[in-house]
This record gives structure tokens, C-alpha cells and sequence, in this order.
């Protein structure tokens, strides 16, 4: 898949032995920069890749994407002899993708990078756009740039090493690029939702399919201006709930109870109907299981939502589905009866 951007075009290719291939031809002048999990995971595949003269391996936490974290890591590139001619190689999932793109876009003006994503959540939806972010303080995903790889090499193997609620992670993204393609899409994909744990084919096919629904958003609007800014959807809850929980839920399950929240907040505001909520909460409800009674407190919730980066002024900026079921972006104001929806949501809807 040939993906369009301001860098020009970078491609997204699909191969299960893509470790395996990397490992036995270690390019010229590369820098790898590791989930340390997954190099002890894939270690017997990889010894090429670990000997090489500079591999940095990192914790994937949150606390390890902030601005705080980012000296170390230059440090290190630095006394490995990194060149504007030399190329970041990222290998692991979404927090290894921001400290990456984040590192390549900003070292001697900027240098080229590949992606290896090891997660679902990143292989089917934030490896293409361009656009990662880092923490900076307690602002999550507050400074970012758009700077694409080269290069992203995709490999349903990988997953097989995934926690179940990892995998489930990454399904709550791609059930999110399919509500957004449209009510057609969502059933589709709901229906084949336990084929997706069990036939590697078909997930494979649905990770495509996903990415080729965001390809069309993002090379029409690569710099979240206007038509992509609807793949925020359930994320302006999700980012909440994580912040509320100390990231305890995990992101992808995060987002799946904010696309559940954000179809009953529409449907209860007018903005959406009850039979959208109805007809996609079963669905929502089985990914994110296990966390419906996951504890988040009410008011740190709120609070992060408040600092929503996408927020105008007092009011909040959401992405909710019309009545129709389409995904638009609507400007809601912070008052006492949005924040019982949530209470509500949040403290009996998700529960029962």
C-alpha cells in the first residue's frame, strides 16, 4: 500500500516474516530503537538486529514517551554516531512509534525512520498518517509532529505473542475506523468480530481494510484540519479515561468504552438516535470486557476532558454519530447535565 504525504509517498508492506527478513539483511547505518519486551520475546529471531552496533531498548510505558525521557535517547543516538544519512528503525508498538517519529523528526533537522509495529493497535491504525505525539509534564500527547516513516512492515505473526486484551486494543481502533466509514461497515466488521481471534486471514484482511479507510481521511487531510478530525471518535473519553485510571485501562480498551459512551451521550443529547447506541453497544461491550467495572473516578475523568487539546474555549469538541449513525464532529457545552450523562454512563450504562 503506497501512502501519499507532504514527505512524499511511503509504503505500507504486508509479510509475516518481516523480522525475520530484517534480521538477515541489517542495513547500512541503522539505529534500532526496541521494545525491550519484544526483543526478549523475538530474541531467536532478532540476533542480527541485537548485535548491531547501536540498539536501544525501551520500556514501552508512557513515561517513556514524555519530553522529560527525550535527552537520554540523544544521548544515546549521538554516541552511536548518528548522521542526517543514517535511519531510525522502530520496532514495537504505538509508544515506540512517538519516541521515534518524535526523535527522527527533530534530530539534525530530521533523518529518516522505518516502522516494524508489534501491536494490533498500531499495525491497523497509527503506523499511516503521519502524526505522533509525546507527553510533556502531565499533558498527555501535547507536542507531536507529522512526520511519516519511510517505511512500515506489517506482520499478523507478531500478534500471536499479544495479550487477549492487547489484541482487543487494537480491534477497538479498527471498530472505530469501520463506525467511521459508516453503519454497513460497523456491522460487517461486528459480525465477524470472534473470526478476528482465531483466522489470521481474516484479520489480516480487516487490518487492510482499516488502513485503506484511513489512507483516503488522511492523504484528503494529513494534517488533522478538517475531515480526519472524526477519527477522534471515542478518543476524547478514552484519553479521559485513561488519564482518570493511570492508564490502567488499557488505550484501545479505552477507546471502545468512549465510542460506547460517545453513541449514548449523542443519543441522550438529541445529537444521535438510541438505536445507534442499541444497535453497536453489544459489540463494544465484549471488547472491552473484563474492564466494565473498572474503576473511574468521576471527577478526575472530567477534569481530563477538560484539557482535551481539541476543546474551544469552555465548550468541548466531540466526535459523536448524527442520526443517521455518521460520524460528525459537534461542539458540546461543559455544563451539569453533560457531566450526568457521564456520571451516568460512566457509574450505570457501562455496568449493566
Amino acid at each position: 500500500m503506497v501512502i501519499e504525504s507532504h514527505k512524499g509517498p511511503y509504503t505500507a508492506h504486508f509479510n509475516d516474516e518481516a523480522l525475520d527478513k530484517l534480521n538477515a539483511a541489517i542495513p547500512a547505518n541503522a539505529h534500532f530503537i526496541m521494545d525491550s519486551r519484544v526483543a526478549d520475546l523475538y530474541r531467536d529471531c532478532l540476533q542480527g538486529v541485537l548485535a548491531s552496533p547501536s540498539v536501544l531498548l525501551v520500556e514501552a510505558l508512557e513515561t517513556n514517551k514524555s519530553l522529560d525521557r527525550m535527552p537520554d535517547y540523544i544521548r544515546h543516538l549521538v554516541s552511536k554516531g548518528v548522521r542526517r544519512d543514517h535511519t531510525l528503525i522502530a520496532i514495537g508498538g504505538g509508544i515506540l512509534q512517538d519516541i521515534t517519529c518524535f526523535l527522527a523528526a527533530t534530530l539534525l533537522r530530521g533523518i529518516d525512520w522505518k516502522f516494524y509495529p508489534t501491536t494490533l493497535l498500531a499495525q491497523a491504525d497509527s503506523c499511516i498518517g503521519s502524526k505522533s505525539s509525546i507527553n510533556a509534564g502531565d499533558a498527555k500527547n501535547i507536542m507531536g509532529t507529522f512526520t511519516p516513516p519511510k517505511e512500515i512492515h506489517i506482520s499478523t505473526r507478531l500478534l500471536q505473542t499479544l495479550d487477549e486484551a492487547d489484541v482487543r486494543s487494537g480491534v477497538g481502533e479498527m471498530l472505530k475506523v469501520h463506525a467511521i466509514e459508516g453503519p454497513a461497515a460497523f456491522a460487517g466488521i461486528s459480525d465477524d468480530y470472534d473470526r478476528l481471534f482465531t483466522e489470521r486471514a481474516v484479520m489480516m484482511a480487516y487490518i487492510r481494510r482499516s488502513l485503506e479507510i484511513k489512507k483516503a481521511y488522511i492523504e484528503t487531510d494529513e494534517f488533522d484540519r478538517g475531515p480526519r478530525n472524526i477519527f477522534n471518535y471515542g478518543h476524547s473519553f478514552g484519553h479521559a479515561i485513561e488519564a482518570a485510571t493511570n492508564f490502567g485501562i488499557p488505550h484501545g480498551i479505552g477507546v471502545t468504552i468512549g465510542m460506547d459512551m460517545a453513541n449514548y451521550v449523542a443519543a441522550e443529547s438529541g445529537v444521535g438516535s438510541i438505536e445507534t447506541f442499541i444497535s453497536r453497544h453489544d459489540c463494544l461491550k465484549r471488547n472491552y470486557r473484563t474492564f466494565e467495572d473498572y474503576p473511574v473516578p468521576v471527577e478526575p475523568f472530567l477534569q481530563a476532558l477538560g484539557k482535551d487539546k481539541k476543546n474551544v474555549g469552555s465548550d468541548l469538541v466531540l466526535i459523536l454519530p448524527d442520526a443517521e449513525g455518521k460520524i460528525r464532529k459537534t461542539r458540546r457545552a461543559n455544563d451539569n447535565a453533560f457531566r450526568q450523562l457521564c456520571a451516568t454512563f460512566l457509574g450505570q450504562v457501562r455496568l449493566a
